[in-house]
């Protein structure tokens, strides 16, 4: 169990009630500011841990016959099969229906050991402005920059859960409050409701991923367009047109990099020329954990005992500028230069006592 700010669950058979214990469990997920709640059926039980600033935290077990009774109300709640465990299943539970403060995405996988039911919180008071992104001042003017612009392409990269959501959501929201512009999202989901944009999710299985969507969406005359990933070639090359088109792109593409997004990009869209002329600006982001300030690091309630709280972007950037656009012309995308480096403005954190050497070396590897 959590120690710390989390009051006791009851686990055990009788002494609650399955709606009473998937609101309890997801009250204290919200109260912990988890992103995430993981239940895993084991041979005894369940197990249940929380996604705490990216790292899976274990939070509680349930015993066999209360675990069964959970599991089937948060797929009744998610309108899912309550007798499907072989195959997997996705819903959506409406925040109202278990006294919560967010709505949650539900997805439920089969496994050797029994059932897995994932739940994504979306917390209403996570959106962020740019200016709350904590980004380094340069950066934020880049963005600044390029969402003033009528056309161009940001590619931002990284990681699962290195905030590109976030950021593209601040972008999304700069965009609206400029005003007198056609915004349009295709998204896999849609995580936040952003008011004056037109948000759209792309649906694999009835064959609307996001190339067909960006095609059918182009036809609605976009001023902005949030393509929510870059996976194939058609996608990209879509984006890479509508960029050099008179529309504004926004995306992202796993890459590692920002040379590795450019390197990427040109296996994908095989006219150099246009990669260079459409893309204006590539973001490279991490989230490094941040020391808690109650306990210096130490562990306490307020952290719930791991020493963190809260995170903070790592970011590496490229503008394409004239020299850059040659070398991409050229195929000489190896002598491509970032600004700030990942390992430099983590090495600054430690400078300034903002996270320490075990974080540092849980980010990169070392």
């Amino acid at each position: 169990m959590i120690a710390g700010k989390l009051q006791a669950l009851p686990t055990e058979p009788g002494t609650v009630s399955a709606p009473e214990a998937v609101e309890a469990l997801i009250q204290q997920a919200e109260a912990a500011a988890a992103s995430d709640i993981h239940l895993q059926m084991t041979g005894n039980g369940a197990t249940v841990a929380f996604r705490l600033d990216g790292l899976m935290t274990p939070a509680t077990t349930f015993a066999p016959e209360l675990a069964e009774r959970v599991f089937g109300r948060i797929k009744f709640l998610a309108q899912l099969k309550t007798y499907q465990d072989s195959l997997p299943q996705d819903g959506r539970i409406d925040k109202h229906t278990v006294k919560a403060r967010s709505d949650l995405r539900v997805a439920t996988y089969p496994t050797v050991t029994g059932e897995k039911i994932v739940l994504r919180l979306f917390h209403p008071g996570s959106a962020r402005g740019l200016a709350e992104l904590e980004f380094p001042a340069p950066v934020t003017a880049e963005l600044h920059t390029f969402l003033r612009q009528t056309a161009g392409l940001l590619l931002l990269t990284g990681p699962a859960g290195s905030g590109k959501t976030t950021t593209i959501y601040a972008c999304l929201r700069a965009l609206a409050e400029m005003g007198g512009r056609h915004i349009i999202t295709i998204e896999d989901p849609v995580e936040q409701i952003v008011p004056g944009v037109m948000q759209t999710e792309a649906n694999e299985v009835r064959g609307l991923d996001f190339a067909r969507a960006a095609r059918h969406l182009l036809r609605q005359d976009p001023q902005a367009l949030v393509i929510g990933e870059i996976r194939d070639e058609e996608t990209a090359n879509i984006a890479v047109r509508a960029a050099l088109t008179g529309h504004l792109v926004i995306s992202t593409l796993h890459a590692g990099s920002c040379r590795g997004v450019l390197e990427r990009l040109l296996v994908m869209c095989a006219d150099r020329s246009a990669i260079a002329s459409a893309t204006e600006l590539i973001l490279n982001q991490r989230l490094m954990r941040k020391l808690c300030r109650a306990c210096a690091g130490n562990g306490c309630a307020a952290c719930l005992q791991t020493g963190y709280a809260g995170r903070v972007p790592l970011v590496e950037w490229l503008r394409v500028d004239a020299a850059v656009q040659a070398q991409i012309r050229a195929h000489d995308v190896a002598s491509v230069a970032t600004g700030h480096t990942l390992e430099q403005a983590a090495q600054l954190l430690l400078q300034n006592g903002v996270t320490n050497q075990t974080e540092y070396r849980r980010i990169f590897g070392l």
